[in-house]
């Protein structure tokens, strides 16, 4: 076996190989007779891929082997004839389009089926029809176009075939092909060729349409919902069961305790839009923000809005605070989303927890200008707690600096719990450590959401000094939440008291959390057998 041929079956093995490589050095030893020739063009298949790429590689010989060309033109795949057209246009200095036009015109009309199928696929590679692809062909175009007209269903019936393929790639190409040469949308034409066939081949029409939604950055639910007449009702719904396969296949990662994974397969849901739409709300209400804005965006997708668009339609919905809190998390990802979440937050007719949230979501948006803070200010003094709240939290995408920690400051000592607990998360994110003597001592706070962000606060804040609060904390408090926090902030400042507390926790707390949490810390100190 020559070193080329090796390398040739190691491609074709590999993941990444894929068929193009073997088909390409298949056709070549087929059409390249001359065993010297066969080794100068037939190695491009390696190198280039595609199996057209010996037949660019004879074209760029002089002079060109002509029998081969002539040869390549009986190919059955339509690329290396096509390639071989170029081939000699190029040879012969004349556009590549008046070059196919003439071979389409040149035989008999019985016998132009392989050249006309050629014609309406090139064409529809360019994205246009027969007639568009043919201007400026000479006086052999409009011929060309009729005799590819002539041939409309013959044409429509082979590319139907190659929809059902055994390779991905080519099903989409087959079906991309045929929606542009009969000017009809994808999701039609699939339906189309679902006529007459059996269930057995659904899951190739699906996978086809599928990859075809990819590229176009839609989905197949949408594709399907635009073109669907209530006669292709029984096809629709064969594909729509194939695709709930696949919804179903996807839940063990929906519901995985991986926030990677679950980010990956709802991120994944975008293609399906509206079939997903329960997968979609679900997600909206997961822990981890990443995949709630995923979430949110897939279903503005599968609505057929923009993301400012589906925010607006949610926020005259009226829902509370917790429903729109994925919306607003995904505006602070748009373009100018400084100015929409203030035109939320400056909204009387939203409620107080909303224009509060929006507020917040500014701590994740590129705020432009010089003027960061004075935006925000008015609203450090609203005297509702949940604006106050959230106007706090967006200090988190202020520059530090005295102005910054005098409201802080003046935050700590609000009355309302929501507003000190935004002022101690927002401290620790701007790594406040002349705030942490005040954080530390709001452990003894009467209010829980207090207690919890001071515990978690110490963790980037604390000093050695605060370790016994926490350890107190830990031992004491009747919150849960709280004494989990507590024990992870232990595990990172570290001794004698912390682990005292951490051991005694890991074995005596009421609440297995804990318990769990609290090993872990221990685990991380070097404690492991504890």
């Amino acid at each position: 076996m020559s070193p080329a041929l090796l390398l040739l079956v190691l491609l074709s093995a590999s993941p990444r190989g894929g068929t193009g490589a073997t088909d390409c050095w298949v056709s070549c030893q087929r059409h390249v007779q001359d065993a010297s020739l066969r080794a100068r063009v037939c190695k491009a298949c390696i190198t280039r891929g595609g199996p057209e790429s010996w037949v660019l590689a004879v074209g760029g010989l002089k002079p060109v082997p002509e029998d081969v060309l002539r040869s390549a033109l009986k190919d059955e795949d339509w690329r290396v004839r096509w390639a071989s057209v170029r081939a000699g246009a190029k040879a012969r200095g004349v556009p590549e389009n008046r070059a196919l036009a003439e071979w389409v015109t040149a035989g008999q009309a019985a016998a132009d089926l392989p050249a006309c199928l050629t014609a309406a696929r090139a064409a529809a590679e360019a994205g246009k029809s027969p007639q568009d692809f043919f201007q400026g062909a000479g006086d052999k175009g409009p011929a060309a176009v009729s005799r590819i007209q002539a041939r409309r269903d013959v044409i429509r019936q082979a590319l139907e075939v190659e929809v059902y393929a055994e390779d991905p790639g080519t099903r989409e190409r087959a079906l991309s092909h045929l929606s542009t040469f009969l000017n009809q949308p994808p999701a039609r034409v699939a339906l189309q060729s679902m006529e007459g066939r059996p269930e057995s081949g659904d899951a190739a029409v699906a996978g086809g349409l599928r990859a075809i939604a990819e590229r176009k950055d839609t989905s197949v639910g949408r594709m399907l919902l635009e073109v669907a007449k209530p006669a292709d009702q029984e096809r629709v719904n064969r594909l729509f069961a194939v695709y709930s396969q696949e919804l179903q296949a996807l839940q063990p990662e929906l519901t995985s305790g991986d926030p990677q994974k679950r980010r990956t397969a709802v991120a994944s849901l975008r293609i399906y839009g509206p079939l997903a739409q329960r997968e979609l709300e679900v997600a909206l209400k997961d822990p981890d923000r990443q995949v709630r804005q995923h979430a949110a965006r897939a279903l503005a997708q599968a609505e057929g809005l923009k993301v400012q668009e589906a925010v607006g339609q949610r926020l005259r919905s009226g829902a509370d605070v917790d429903a729109q809190r994925p919306w607003l998390e995904l505006l602070a990802r748009e373009k100018n989303c400084q100015a929409t979440l203030l035109a939320v937050a400056e909204d009387s007719k939203q409620p107080a927890p909303v224009r509060g949230e929006a507020l917040a979501q500014l701590v994740d948006c590129d705020m432009g200008g010089r003027d960061r803070l004075k935006r925000i200010a008015p609203f450090l003094r609203d005297a509702q707690a949940p604006i106050r709240a959230g106007a706090v939290r967006a200090l988190g995408a202020v520059a530090a600096g005295a102005e910054m920690t005098e409201a802080l400051t003046a935050a700590l000592e609000d009355p309302a719990p929501e507003v000190v607990a935004a002022a101690i998360d927002t401290a620790a994110l701007k790594r406040q450590s002349p705030q942490a003597d005040v954080i530390a001592a709001l452990l003894g706070s009467e209010h829980p959401q207090v207690r919890q962000a001071a515990a978690l606060a110490l963790e980037r804040l604390g000093k050695p000094q605060h370790v016994k609060a926490l350890s107190e904390c830990l031992r004491q408090d009747s919150v849960p939440a709280v004494r989990v926090s507590a024990a992870q902030t232990l595990g990172v400042l570290g001794g004698p008291f912390a682990v005292s507390a951490l051991s005694e926790a890991a074995k005596k707390d009421p609440d297995t959390h804990v318990q769990h949490v609290s090993r872990e810390a221990l685990k991380r100190l070097g404690f492991s057998g504890r």
